[in-house]
């Protein structure tokens, strides 16, 4: 494809988009800015640690920009999550500095200069929990995403899964614009080797299991970085892998199904959350020569058999215009879909459960891998997010 022929696909694509979505639901750019009136009564604590490829932004509510840094940075953030909550949505800071009785707000931000630092926030969360839930969930989020928003998502999630795993936010440069596409993808390879330090950070931390949820293009990332580490010959412990989530992957189909054969067959499923109807991937597939992507994909027997559980949400109603985000519902279903997993275990139907529009394929091998708990209640558990 001629560079013309690239920029007329991304106009094309962008005016698409724009049209689809209209006025979307955005925070501000103060959406970070530190609250100090008092927790309202019923809201919900978050504290959330932070690596990040953004530079560091000194604008006030800001604090990380679409820029690449030559360095992985460090934060930690306290959120609260206020008691109007609604399950699947975020309350943005509206007018400058939120209110905590109706808006997700920040109550303090700092940076971490170092990894050490990192480091001994994420041990000091882990011993605040007790003996056998010391757990991470890293968040990866995905293309078009502001640093405030993958935050407030992976709050939003931590609050509805109610899980105990201690939150980390990998968070990558992305401009968080619809004709940043190229830069935002470029972006996100290029984080595979800081992705890959925090990966073993998290390991090194001393937590049980860790657990990783990546959405759209950030999918992309993850997958390239858990290669790397495949290949690196220093491989994770297998007792400490959680679930490994890729909810609606920005991948091309082949090139999952070429990164899978070089993984070989996973000790412990793939959960891949794919929804038919997602507009967002339906841009992807333009831009890509209309190549489908992995996460609204129709043969969901090929992908159990490449060795993953298959969670299809084409039939859940979205909370966003692009379809794009249904898997952020997952986590206040865990525990109907703990419930009906465990109800379908040994009837003849076991390998395939529905629930509330949600069906999910390939149990029975994830049941058969697992050796620390249920295979897709995870998916929802532990703390994650865009």
């Amino acid at each position: 494809m001629t560079q013309r022929n690239l920029v007329l696909r991304l106009v094309a694509a962008a005016t698409v988009v724009m049209l689809v979505a209209g006025c979307s639901d955005r925070p501000g750019i103060d959406a970070l800015i530190p609250v100090s009136a008092p927790l309202a009564e019923g809201a919900r604590e978050q504290v959330i640690l932070v690596a990040s490829t953004r530079e560091r932004d000194p604008r006030p509510g800001v604090f990380f920009n679409g820029e690449r840094s030559a360095q992985l940075n460090f934060a930690k953030i306290d959120l609260s999550v206020p008691p109007t909550h609604k399950p699947g949505e975020i309350e943005w800071p509206k007018n400058g500095l939120g209110n905590p009785a109706t808006d997700m707000v920040v109550r303090e931000a700092v940076y971490r200069d170092t990894e050490s630092e990192f480091l001994r926030d994420l041990k000091s969360e882990l011993a605040r929990r007790p003996a056998g839930k010391r757990k991470v969930f890293i968040f990866v989020h995905g293309y078009n995403t502001m640093f405030s928003e993958a935050l407030y998502r992976l709050a939003q999630m931590a609050t509805d899964s109610d899980a105990s795993a201690v939150p980390v936010l990998f968070t990558w440069a992305s401009r968080a614009t619809t004709e940043g596409y190229v830069y935002d993808n470029n972006s996100a390879t290029a984080a595979r080797d800081q992705l890959e330090e925090t990966i073993r950070l998290a390991f090194g931390s001393g937590a049980e299991q860790v657990s990783i949820l990546a959405h759209s293009m950030g999918n992309w990332l993850t997958v390239e970085a858990l290669r790397q580490i495949r290949i690196s010959g220093k491989t994770l412990p297998l007792n400490k892998i959680g679930d490994i989530i890729l909810a609606a992957p920005d991948i091309d189909v082949d090139v999952f199904k070429t990164q899978l054969r070089r993984f070989g067959k996973p000790p412990k499923p793939f959960v891949v959350v794919v929804s038919r109807d997602d507009k967002a991937l339906g841009f992807s597939d333009f831009l890509a020569g209309k190549k489908p992507r992995l996460g609204e994909y129709a043969n969901d027997t090929e992908l159990v058999g490449l060795g993953a559980v298959v969670v299809d949400m084409t039939n859940v109603e979205a909370l966003d215009s692009f379809n794009h985000g249904k898997f952020a519902q997952l986590a206040a279903m865990a525990p109907q879909l703990q419930s009906a997993i465990a109800g379908a275990k040994g009837t003849a139907t076991a390998d395939t459960v529905q629930l509330q529009g949600v069906r999910i394929t390939g149990l029975d091998p994830a049941r058969a891998a697992q050796s620390a708990g249920p295979a897709l209640p995870a998916t929802a558990q532990p703390a994650p997010a865009q």
